[in-house]
């Protein structure tokens, strides 16, 4: 009985000995030597320590040290208590949960040092094209998962061989449990590779009704940022298996295309009269145009006989519009003078005969665009007029009304 007194006299004042010892580390660690390195770091101009720090890397870490003090501690305990089996077998439970707790506050440390260095990484100018935190994330689930094993083997004294040889049975669960996780890797790696997607890129994909920039990149999801401001999640594996349209190459090609039709009443086509040739002389974007055709429409109709008028070859008015309509784009201070640029007639159908633009603008901010290509049409339809051209619309009650009249 004193001697089962005296072992646990012994063993309280070696507990509270050991707890005040790690007391004492702890204290030391957080209070003085932590708030040092605070205030140390705060002196410097980089940012990477100050992201350290409100991470809590030192933190997490900080709780190392009393951790294994209490560790080191307990195998001395150990042998003043050796003939007491029932407080040895505690202490050494107990020794294995201290290992198996600093064991988590390293995962933990390693992981948030992982989110530091994406926070940087995401500070630099190469994150705009290449974004990193796929892999980040796979190595967290990698670090975790080889961490929890070890705890595991810790806690239960069995070798992680064991552990790892039991899980080989699991696999097929495991793959299934993980699919997502594995598919998202792989198609992290094919993305990034092949620069298919970058954050800010403008993104189309119509199956999952996204149409926006892309705000963050991760190894599960792609968040795009929609015009209307909605957020639209995708897995990252879709992007490789489903197609979509990337505007990025519009943005660095510095070209913006325009494609739009003007539908011309074909009723309103007609040869041009001499007063109207000499009229539309006058047009900077058509005085080269005409003499040039003058010359060409002079040396066929040379050759033929000018009696019957349809013999001979003349200007037409839409022909002069699409000709003015082109050299008016060619010579627009804000259409691309390096890309292509047409002005051609499309197979006339019910609404018309279709006059399609097609160029580029060589702005590609979208506010801009649209004020480009609105006052180029404006124009176009405004000075349609002038070669007795009709734009063709549907019937409106306006219309209805003067023919019952």
């Amino acid at each position: 009985m004193n001697n089962l007194f005296d072992g646990l006299t012994i063993f309280i004042g070696l507990i509270v000995f050991m707890v005040l010892v790690a007391f004492i580390s702890n204290f030391f660690v957080r209070r003085i030597l932590l708030e040092s390195m605070h205030k140390l770091f705060a002196k410097t101009k980089s940012d990477w320590d100050d992201i350290l720090i409100e991470n809590g890397v030192f933190s997490k870490l900080s709780y190392l040290i009393p951790s294994l003090v209490i560790y080191f501690i307990i195998p001395y305990i150990i042998e003043q208590l050796e003939n007491n089996f029932q407080l040895v077998n505690y202490l050494l439970l107990f020794q294995s949960l201290v290992l198996a707790f600093s064991l988590l506050m390293v995962i933990l440390s390693i992981n948030t040092l992982l989110t530091c260095i994406n926070i940087i990484y995401e500070r630099t100018s190469s994150s705009n094209s290449r974004s990193f935190v796929g892999y980040l994330q796979f190595a967290k689930i990698i670090i975790t998962i080889i961490g929890w094993i070890l705890v595991i083997a810790i806690i239960l004294n069995k070798s992680p061989v064991i552990l790892l040889s039991g899980l080989g049975a699991m696999t097929a669960i495991l793959i299934l449990v993980f699919r997502d996780t594995i598919l998202s890797l792989v198609a992290s790696i094919q993305l990034t590779s092949l620069d298919m997607v970058r954050v800010g890129d403008w993104i189309e994909m119509p199956e999952s009704n996204a149409d926006g920039d892309i705000i963050d990149i991760s190894l599960h999801t792609v968040k795009i940022q929609n015009f209307d401001k909605t957020i639209t999640s995708i897995p990252t594996y879709k992007l490789i298996t489903t197609s979509f349209k990337n505007w990025r190459g519009m943005s660095e090609s510095g070209g913006r295309r325009i494609k739009r039709n003007i539908n011309i009443d074909i009723n309103s086509i007609r040869f041009l009269t001499s007063n109207e040739i000499e009229k539309f002389k006058k047009f900077n974007f058509l005085k080269k145009y005409i003499e040039e055709k003058e010359k060409e429409l002079s040396k066929h109709n040379a050759n033929v006989n000018n009696e019957e008028r349809f013999n001979s070859r003349k200007l037409t008015n839409v022909g002069t519009f699409r000709s003015y309509v082109y050299n008016y784009l060619r010579e627009h201070p804000n259409i691309h003078n390096n890309m292509t640029l047409l002005v051609r007639q499309l197979q006339h159908q019910s609404k018309g005969m279709p006059l399609q633009i097609y160029a580029f603008t060589n702005i590609t901010d979208w506010d801009m665009y649209e004020n480009i290509q609105a006052d180029i049409f404006d124009h176009l339809f405004s000075i349609a007029n002038e070669f007795n051209l009709h734009i063709y619309q549907d019937l409106t009650g306006k219309d209805i009304s003067s023919i019952t009249k």
